[in-house]
């Protein structure tokens, strides 16, 4: 057995690939589209990382309204340096709802409200403004 995908369902794909490829860095693999279907599936993975662990964005053609159930938690990342990610996803626009306090986690959403949390690579970083004292904003 191995691995291959989780799929989230998105309501705009092209705000969808800007969140997750141009602010979060994740680079498309693949893509398929079903004229009969009425779907798209887009593939995204890790830069480096794309025979593991994707994401297949699915966008139906025909407007829906999706639900986020609690069951699904979340998607996670590990980064080279969470401030720095963190740092350029606020400055496009991105909240941060839960900030890396810790030097070493943080969490924020897709535009579709999928969870996403970034993990510091290796040790956590030292604490540093304005991360310490941000409250957390909304769920994560």
């Amino acid at each position: 057995m191995r691995y291959l995908h989780t799929m989230v369902r998105v309501t705009d794909l092209e705000r969808s690939l800007d969140f997750y490829c141009n602010k979060l860095g994740l680079v498309e693999v693949r893509r398929y589209d079903s004229e009969k279907g009425r779907f798209t599936l887009v593939f995204l993975a890790a830069p480096g990382d794309e025979e593991r662990a994707m994401v297949e964005l699915t966008y139906n053609w025909d407007p829906e309204v999706y639900g986020i159930g609690r069951a699904f938690g979340h998607l996670a990342y590990e980064v080279d340096d969470i401030y720095a990610l963190c740092e350029k996803l606020m400055k496009s626009g991105v909240t941060i709802n839960r900030p890396p306090r810790d030097g070493r986690m943080a969490f924020v959403r897709s535009p579709d409200n999928i969870s996403i949390e970034l993990l510091q690579k290796g040790d956590a970083l030292p604490q540093s403004e304005p991360w310490a004292s941000m409250p957390n904003t909304g769920e994560w």
